[in-house]
C-alpha cells in the first residue's frame, strides 16, 4: 500500500511540475510572440501574458486570431490595443467562438471601419453569442423597428451588446412611462444617447428627481428628457466637481438651473473646457454669468474652432469700423459657417489678408 501511495505522489509531483513548465514555456512563447508580431516591449509582453490562465495557454495558436483580425480589417496598432486589454482573446476558438460573433455584426451592416472600431471600443467578444449578444439584437431590432436602426444605435454606443437588454432595458421603459413619457420621446432619446436606458432603475429616478427637483427643470418642458440624457451619465463626485468649478467663477445655484434649463448638455463638458471657457467668457471678455446661463449654446461651441477665430474677425471689424451697428458675438458664433463667413468674413477679404488666412487655416 505504501509503494502505490508513493506512486501515486510522485505521478502527481511530475504532473505538477510538467503543468508548471508548460504553462512557463507558453508564457515565455507568447511574450516572444506579443514582442515580435504585436510590437510590444517587453514590459508590456510580460504583464499582459500574466492576466492569462494556465489552462488558456494551452489551447490555440494566437496567429489564427491575428489573421482572422487583419481579414477584418484590423491594422497592429488596433490589434494590440485590443490584446492590451482582453489577451485571452488570442487564444479563443476562431471558428466556434468568434467568428459567429463577427459574422452577426456583419449581417445587421457592420463592415470595414466601423465593424473594427465597434470591436475595439466593446468587450462584445467576450460575451456569450446566445446568452448576451443575440438576446440583445433581437430585442433592438424589435424595439427600433429594422436592422440599420439597430446598427446605427450600437455604432453609437457599441457596450449595448455587452448588456443583458431584454432584462435591463424595459424596467426603464416603464419608469418612465409612468412619468408621463411617451415611447416616441423615449425612443428619441434612446437614439441620440442609448446608454441611457442602460443604467438600473433606481439611478435612472434618481436623476429624474434631480433634473427636476435640483436644476428647476420643469417635467413638461421640451429640455427635461435632454436633461435625463446630460444627467445620467454623471456620477454625484463628477457632477459636483462641475458645478464647483461654475461657482468658482461666481456662479448662484440659480445661474447654473438657468443654464441647465436652456441647455443641460453644458453639464457634459469636460472639467477642462468648463474652465477654460469659463476663463475666456468671464476673464478676458467680461462677460456675467446670468447673461451666460441664458446663452448657453456659447459655453458649447469649440473654443478653437469656432469662437476664438470668430471672436477675432469681430474685434478687427470693430476696431476698423468696417461694419455699422452692435456686432453680437452670439449672433455671430451661432450662424452657421456659410452664413459668417458671407457676412462677416468674404466681404473684408482684402482689408484683412492675413486673418482672413488664420480664420481658414483655422476653420478648416
Amino acid at each position: 500500500m505504501f509503494g502505490i501511495s508513493s506512486y501515486c505522489a510522485k505521478e502527481r509531483l511530475f504532473s505538477i511540475r510538467f503543468q508548471l513548465f508548460y504553462s512557463t514555456a507558453a508564457a515565455t512563447t507568447l511574450v516572444d510572440f506579443l514582442v515580435n508580431s504585436l510590437g510590444f516591449s517587453n514590459k508590456e509582453a510580460i504583464s499582459t501574458s500574466s492576466k492569462v490562465t494556465r489552462s488558456t495557454l494551452r489551447n490555440y495558436e494566437p496567429q489564427l486570431l491575428l489573421d482572422l483580425f487583419h481579414k477584418v480589417g484590423m491594422n497592429k496598432t488596433q490589434i494590440k490595443t485590443l490584446v492590451s486589454s482582453s489577451p485571452e482573446l488570442l487564444f479563443s476558438h476562431i471558428d466556434k467562438n468568434l467568428k459567429p460573433k463577427i459574422m452577426v455584426l456583419q449581417e445587421i451592416g457592420l463592415s470595414g471601419s466601423d465593424l473594427v472600431t465597434f470591436i475595439n471600443k466593446s468587450d462584445f467578444l467576450m460575451r456569450g453569442l446566445h446568452t448576451t449578444i443575440k438576446p440583445s439584437l433581437d430585442y433592438l431590432r424589435e424595439y427600433l423597428g429594422s436592422y440599420d436602426a439597430v446598427a446605427r444605435v450600437i455604432k453609437k454606443e457599441p457596450r449595448l451588446l455587452s448588456s443583458n437588454l431584454p432584462k435591463v432595458i424595459p424596467p426603464n421603459i416603464l419608469l418612465l412611462q409612468n412619468l408621463g413619457f411617451s415611447l416616441g420621446d423615449i425612443e428619441t432619446v434612446f437614439h441620440r444617447r442609448p446608454r441611457y436606458l442602460l443604467n438600473n432603475p433606481e439611478w435612472l429616478e434618481r436623476v429624474v428627481n434631480q433634473a427636476e427637483k435640483s436644476f428647476n427643470v420643469p417635467r413638461e418642458s421640451r429640455m427635461f428628457l435632454h436633461a435625463i440624457e446630460a444627467l445620467v451619465s454623471l456620477d454625484e463626485s463628477k457632477l459636483e466637481r462641475k458645478l464647483d468649478i461654475f461657482r468658482s467663477f461666481g456662479w448662484s445655484d440659480s445661474d447654473i438651473c438657468a443654464m441647465v434649463r436652456k441647455l443641460p448638455y453644458c453639464l457634459t463638458s469636460s472639467e477642462a473646457k468648463i474652465r477654460s471657457t469659463l476663463k475666456f467668457f468671464m476673464t478676458e471678455l467680461g462677460y456675467e454669468p446670468s447673461y451666460l446661463a441664458s446663452h448657453a449654446p456659447l459655453l458649447k461651441y469649440s473654443m478653437e474652432k469656432r469662437v476664438k477665430p470668430r471672436n477675432e474677425i469681430l474685434k478687427f471689424l470693430k476696431e476698423n469700423q468696417l461694419i455699422k451697428g452692435k456686432l453680437s458675438l452670439y449672433t455671430a458664433v451661432s450662424s452657421p459657417e456659410s452664413r459668417f463667413r458671407k457676412k462677416y468674413v468674404l466681404p473684408f477679404k482684402e482689408k484683412m489678408p492675413e486673418l482672413y488666412d488664420l480664420y481658414i487655416k483655422n476653420t478648416s
